[in-house]
């Protein structure tokens, strides 16, 4: 009886014992499967995988950008159609692009050059030239394209002829040269009248920022004018000024035929084009063909590059 007893204790103490020993080995198991899970998702956090897909973002279609873009790296079929992967991911403005590549560590964009903010991505190399200003204007850096505004041959508006004078005067050309774009050569210092009245203009966000500090600029000299700003695209900033919903259009490429046979177009200014990654992203220099592949669609992770 009592050796009964005594192997009914041993029983229980070793089924004791063992829950004990299970209980550990699955707190070391899901200690175990934690690592495993950090290893798979990359190690630390903020760390860069090249083997992750690449995420192209564009512009839309009718963005100036985009038009010069497909035109600068060849995104283009043999009869110039553009030819930008469906893949990618489609932005509509300057700055959201530019979001949307700050939140995405394996994105890649372009945008004006005078329009990037260092703090948010980074501008990489282009066959090994940096994307400044000063390498547009020597020409090493070829990925540049003009900046114009159009107007009908018959524009009677004072206000939007006077603004169109200084924006090529000499006070215009440097505020042209301080926001960090090309500015035209030879011009004159602005003899303006300064109507009275109001005008408006439209078209490419792209310029947009540019043509908000030669508004401030001409509003300053000019106090009894008025100018109203709309942002769209440079193929709206056409049409609508052929319609005579903008008296002055912008676009930021040059002007279509069909545009120029109803507008006269100017160039204010020269500006680069930005080929644009996240700030974790270790990739400094891409080729022109590497660029044009990963748009087209050919080239798909950053380790293929």
């Amino acid at each position: 009886m009592k050796m009964k007893k005594f192997i009914a204790i041993l029983a229980t103490v070793s089924m004791v014992a063992a829950m004990a020993a299970g209980c550990g080995s699955s707190s070391d198991d899901t200690s175990a499967e934690g690592d495993a899970a950090t290893t798979e998702d990359g190690g630390e956090s903020g760390s860069w995988d090249a083997a992750n897909m690449i995420t192209a973002v564009t512009r839309e279609e009718g963005s100036g950008t985009r038009g010069a873009f497909t035109e600068l790296f060849g995104v283009v079929d043999e009869e110039d159609n553009d030819m930008i992967t469906l893949d990618a991911q489609t932005t509509n403005s300057t700055s959201v692009m530019m979001t949307t590549v700050s939140e995405n560590e394996y994105a890649i964009g372009y945008i004006s050059l005078g329009s990037l903010d260092e703090s948010l991505v980074k501008a990489v190399k282009i066959d090994g030239v940096d994307a400044t200003a000063e390498n547009i204007e020597n020409g090493t850096y070829k990925v540049s394209r003009p900046f114009n505004v159009a107007v009908k041959p018959d524009l009677d508006n004072p206000v939007a002829t006077d603004f169109m004078a200084f924006i090529m005067s000499t006070e215009g050309q440097q505020v042209v040269a301080d926001e960090g774009y090309i500015p035209v050569a030879e011009v004159e210092a602005y003899a303006g009248e300064a109507p009275e009245g109001s005008c408006v203009v439209g078209g490419s966000s792209s310029v947009t920022p540019l043509m908000e500090k030669l508004i401030e600029a001409y509003e300053a000299v000019n106090p009894n004018a008025k100018i109203e700003l709309q942002t769209s695209d440079s193929t709206t900033g056409m049409t609508s000024t052929i319609e005579g919903s903008y008296d002055i259009g912008m676009a930021s490429r040059e002007l279509k035929d069909e545009e120029a046979a109803e507008l006269t177009g100017t160039v204010i200014a020269t500006d680069g084009i930005a080929v644009i990654v996240n700030q974790n992203n270790p990739t400094d220099d891409l080729s022109s063909d590497q660029v044009k592949n990963i748009y087209l669609g050919d080239v798909t992770t950053w380790d293929a590059i």
